[in-house]
């Protein structure tokens, strides 16, 4: 059973705070008030390894649903990272390995149950079901839609417009995710704005199988570091959970001021009242904002990697970024004279983890922002012609001292 009575502050905080709509919230408010422990369905498909703080929203929104005696069903969508889904884009997701999805999984799981309690949750695959369909399956779910029905999704009605192809698997996806709600008696489906659909879709399969129709769940989407995209890895402008406090910390003090409103408000449990303080404040610039980032990437940092890393990440930031300074434990990077030769600058912060990629890198020197000692360097040279002994200073937040062995 789960908790029976919630406050009324209990009640606001589950229903309004990082919450975009429910449907149907009068049915969703009568089964949390009814003592039911509830089945809280979260699928995922394993694309990627890492969960970045878009993820976190609802991932946050889980937790605080455990707490009050609820429990958590996560789907690792083996079969449809298989097929790849759209959801808003214009182009599908590539088809992965088994070996990838389970590569990408194990990782993916290890950074959900940093949010969400491992003891109050289900791990389900979509092979457990999906394994033993054949055609004569597959074409008794596709029976219970029709094409209007699925053409009706945003993303597919854009690429119909402007005459790009879907493919018959892409028009399965939305099946098959609402076929996972079946399979494991949802009672609750949670998933971004973009995801509307395919939980709508869940719903109505419940109901035409003979189940209760699952509560849909819809959380926010968070705005990436670019100010204007939802935040994705595939873009880029993703904070990961994972990464290391300094990164964190700098990639939240770069965001937009309008932004921090709803970074507290969805990633933080700063009381509402307070927040309102903080808007208030914000608004007739009566503080500073950069105070308020501050508190933020802390209080965001704190969650995922401890107060004393947050407390460290903040000490780096102020000493490096606004005081200027060269951290004493910066990597130090051997290399040979032939070596350093025949290696282009762009290679070398690739391999060194300063840049994602080659690409990346080159970008970063074509907007001289990478100095050694100061400088901004100019053009993809060679690393022999850095010299020796040098600070290279990638971005704001990165550093790399160069030391050439002599022959």
């Amino acid at each position: 059973m789960a908790e029976k009575i919630l406050t009324a502050e209990q009640k606001a905080h589950i229903l309004r705070r990082g919450v975009s709509s429910i449907i149907s919230e009068r049915e969703f408010t009568e089964l949390l008030e009814d003592g039911t422990s509830l089945r809280l369905k979260m699928g995922f498909d394993p694309s990627s390894t890492d969960i970045h703080l878009g993820h976190a929203v609802g991932l946050r929104k889980l937790r605080q649903l455990q707490d009050i005696g609820h429990k958590v069903v996560i789907i690792v969508g083996d079969w449809t990272a298989q097929i790849g889904d759209p959801s808003g884009r214009d182009a599908t997701r590539p088809m992965l390995t088994h070996e990838q999805v389970q590569e990408n999984a194990e990782t993916y799981l290890t950074q959900f149950f940093e949010i969400v309690d491992r003891d109050r949750c289900e791990v389900r695959w979509q092979s457990e079901w999906f394994g033993s369909f054949d055609l004569a399956d597959i074409l008794r779910l596709a029976s219970r839609f029709t094409v209007a029905q699925i053409l009706e999704r945003d993303d597919f009605e854009k690429r119909l417009r402007q005459n790009k192809a879907i493919t018959i698997p892409e028009l399965l996806y939305p099946m098959l995710q609402a076929y996972d709600s079946v399979a494991i008696e949802a009672d609750v489906e949670f998933g971004g704005g973009d995801q509307m659909f395919n939980l709508l879709l869940g719903r109505d399969l419940q109901r035409a199988e003979g189940q209760r129709p699952q509560q849909c769940f819809h959380v926010p989407l968070l705005v990436g570091t670019d100010g204007i995209e939802k935040m994705s890895k595939s873009l880029g402008n993703y904070i990961g959970i994972a990464e290391h406090p300094n990164d964190m910390f700098g990639k939240i003090m770069s965001l937009s001021d309008d932004m921090m409103p709803d970074y507290f408000e969805y990633l933080t449990d700063v009381p509402y009242t307070e927040l309102s303080e903080i808007k208030e404040s914000m608004s007739i610039k009566a503080v500073n904002p950069m105070d308020v980032k501050k508190r933020l990437a802390s209080d965001i940092i704190g969650q995922f990697h401890g107060a004393q890393a947050a407390a460290e990440a903040r000490d780096f930031f102020e000493r490096t970024v606004q005081g200027g300074e060269t951290p004493d434990d910066i990597l130090t990077l051997a290399l040979g004279r032939e070596q350093a030769e025949s290696t282009r600058l762009s290679a070398l912060l690739a391999q060194a983890g300063m840049a994602s990629s080659s690409s990346e890198a080159r970008r970063l020197i074509s907007r001289s922002a990478v100095r050694l000692d100061g400088t901004p360097i100019e053009g993809n040279i060679a690393v022999s012609e850095l010299g020796s002994g040098g600070v290279l200073r990638i971005g704001r937040r990165r550093f790399m001292r160069l030391e050439l062995e002599t022959d």
